[in-house]
């Protein structure tokens, strides 16, 4: 038995700009999804496929070696996309499963699936480092995007990621900031589809010049990285939401929430998933405060970022 395990990701700066090369600060989660992968004796040339959640079984899919076609599965749609996802790897490395066993794949999520972190992009690299094939490739040829992700899925800590000419460039963010246990993530109670958002910015990004914005996004991201006072960091943080609010032309989450102590900020697709709160309220205070407007899940900075 083989097994592999990446990291989830929160993207802190830099949202659908980075599409566009700006610099966006990412974090390596503690929580990821984990792969094992066993050969059985059986020559049915067939592979099974499991998956589990924290709260237990998730899905099964048993499909062919030869052509991944689906022969039974409680999900088609998941199964499908496995299936996508296993024909691109043989494209890009025709010599895996070429030997006459039956495979046994299980996928472990440590976080729910609802919540956004990155039970696709943690596939992906898990598959990739499998098969032995460029990850950034294979995320392009099925579930696309800036690729940020991908890299969060095998780093060590915080890090700076850019496109340049399309091309992924990745450099370790000494970013520990002293005002941690000031930070929180807080779970909006559904997930935003990345896909859907990713293809909308591309289109609007087609009629509109957002290089200045670029250019501002970047110089926060360096400046959040910096930053050594909490207030200092709030005042970027604010900043960088006013840029996206101007360039989705979508209000700031914090137009929900005006009465909180603090500085809010979206993460990732706007609308869905996680947003990070940056407060002095206490942590009795943080979480009765997101309680009472229904937010159950709030997560500490020091207990979910590497």
């Amino acid at each position: 038995m083989t097994r592999y395990h990446s990291n989830g990701k929160f993207l802190l700066s830099g949202e659908y700009l980075v599409l566009q090369g700006a610099r966006a600060l990412a974090l390596p989660l503690r929580l990821g999804q984990s792969l094992e992968v066993t050969t059985i004796d059986d020559e049915n040339g067939m592979i099974h496929w499991d998956a589990y959640t924290p709260k237990g079984f998730w899905f099964a899919s048993i499909f062919s070696k030869h052509g991944f076609t689906v022969h039974a599965s409680d999900d088609m749609d998941k199964a499908d996309n496995l299936s996508r996802i296993f024909k691109a790897i043989k494209s890009l490395n025709p010599n895996i499963l070429q030997d006459k066993k039956d495979y046994f794949f299980t996928t472990r999520l440590e976080f729910d699936s609802e919540w956004g972190l990155g039970s696709s992009s943690t596939l992906i690299s898990l598959l990739a480092q499998w098969a032995e094939v460029d990850p950034y490739e294979l995320l392009a040829m099925t579930m696309g995007g800036s690729g940020y992700d991908i890299a969060c899925a095998t780093a060590s800590q915080p890090i700076i990621y850019r496109l340049e000419n399309d091309k992924p460039i990745v450099e370790k963010a000494d970013f520990k900031p002293a005002f941690a246990d000031k930070l929180y993530f807080v779970y909006q109670g559904h997930k935003q589809s990345s896909g859907k958002e990713v293809k909308s910015f591309k289109e609007r990004a087609q009629k509109s010049d957002f290089s200045k914005e670029i250019a501002e996004i970047s110089e926060i991201t360096d400046a959040l990285v910096k930053a050594s006072t909490f207030n200092d960091f709030c005042a970027l943080l604010t900043r960088h939401e006013a840029i996206m609010s101007r360039c989705l032309e979508q209000p700031t989450i914090k137009t929900q929430y005006t009465d909180f102590r603090g500085v809010i900020k979206s993460l990732g697709a706007w609308g869905g998933d996680f947003f990070l709160a940056a407060t002095e309220l206490s942590e009795k205070e943080v979480v009765s405060y997101f309680n009472s407007k229904g937010l159950k899940t709030i997560l500490k900075y020091n207990e979910i970022v590497l």
